[in-house]
């Protein structure tokens, strides 16, 4: 049931050596660490350069930006690695597969050349301010603002729930430049989190899962950025560059199910070949093979999907709508199988 087991249409020799190497650093140099990480709500910093050095960031990047050269690819297999070993609180998903596309895509070359290699090497650690504690996911209703003065945007207004939150060095901030045109009025801004003043970090947010993952609240008080950190360099652009980037944002939640899913599997079989109960192992009930064999068809169903949509994406040919139909499947039936999984570990299953 681990990545070994099948050969999904998309995965290359080099994907799969990639997965190996980096599922066996995980293994090995981050899961000891794992339980004093999620005790501080994050994360090291030395973790980034950790996976900087070994190539593990902005896997799909051009060389000659810092990256690997890889495709979407290397990226999923970086998200399954880190899911093999139980990692869930490295937000290098959203750094390489997110945050650097929008710089890769919609960036000007002089802004590539600026960001993309620090982000590649860990220097700077990437985040996306999107949500505002007053308007949610409602990307038109956006209330934080970037005003023109001169040669530099003043940024106003705040964000919440943004993930690398607390160790972010770049963010892109989502804002309004011109209030009055809805959709069309929104821009993209760059902010370096140690180059400005007025920028404030808010509390490392409680969240039931993800323990290990820095979610934070972001203020933005009359910071300012030049004129040159506006993605693109033209404004009231910001909507359409969100738009474009969706399905790959869409799919990364739905590899990163997969690798939950695949993880839950392997530690309920092993728990219940090893738990005992009235004599025998749990694994020898014929409902606990049900149950076990209804998990898995759900698995492969998944990872169906998921392999289908890797392939069209790797192509260019992933819309938004079928994105959303796999992020909001996969996120449903994760939960429907963890939950199941869990049943199986009885009491255990509640520590």
């Amino acid at each position: 049931m681990a990545i070994q087991n099948f050969a999904p249409a998309w995965m290359t020799e080099e994907h799969q050596m990639l997965y190996d190497s980096a599922s066996r650093f995980f293994k090995e140099q981050w899961a000891p660490k794992d339980v004093a990480w999620r005790q501080a709500g994050m994360m090291d910093r030395q973790a980034w350069e950790e996976a900087g050095a070994n190539g593990f960031l902005c896997a799909s990047m051009p060389e000659e930006y810092g990256g690997a050269g890889g495709d979407f690819g290397h990226e999923a297999v970086l998200i399954l690695a880190q899911g093999s070993a139980g990692i869930s609180g490295f937000g290098g998903s959203l750094h390489s597969g997110i945050v650097a596309p929008y710089i890769l895509h919609h960036g000007t070359e002089e802004q590539k050349k600026r960001w993309l290699p620090r982000l590649a090497t860990g220097e700077l650690i990437g985040a996306i301010a999107m949500t505002e504690p007053g308007t949610g996911s409602d990307l038109q209703g956006v209330r934080t603002t970037a005003t023109r003065e001169g040669d530099s945007y003043r940024i106003n207004g705040s964000k919440t729930f943004i993930t690398n939150g607390q160790l972010a060095t770049l963010v892109i901030v989502v804002c309004k430049t011109d209030k009055d045109q809805g959709a069309q009025g929104m821009s993209l801004m760059v902010v370096e989190t140690d180059q400005v003043q007025g920028f404030r970090r808010g509390r490392n947010l409680d969240k039931l899962g993800m323990e290990s993952q820095d979610t934070s609240e972001l203020f933005f008080d009359d910071v300012v950025v030049p004129a040159t950190n506006l993605l693109g360099g033209h404004e009231g652009m910001g909507f359409i560059q969100l738009m474009q980037e969706l399905p790959q944002e869409r799919l990364i939640v739905a590899v990163a199910g997969i690798a939950a899913m695949e993880l839950a599997m392997q530690e309920t079989l092993a728990y219940t070949k090893e738990r005992k109960a009235f004599g025998k192992p749990v694994f020898a009930f014929q409902n606990t093979r049900f149950k076990l064999a209804e998990c898995q068809a759900l698995l492969m169903a998944s990872r169906a999907l998921v392999d289908a949509a890797m392939v069209a994406h790797l192509k260019g040919e992933l819309g938004v709508d079928r994105a959303a139909l796999i992020k909001y499947w996969i996120s449903d039936n994760q939960c429907k199988l963890i939950d199941e999984c869990l049943q199986l570990f009885g009491g255990y299953g509640y520590m």
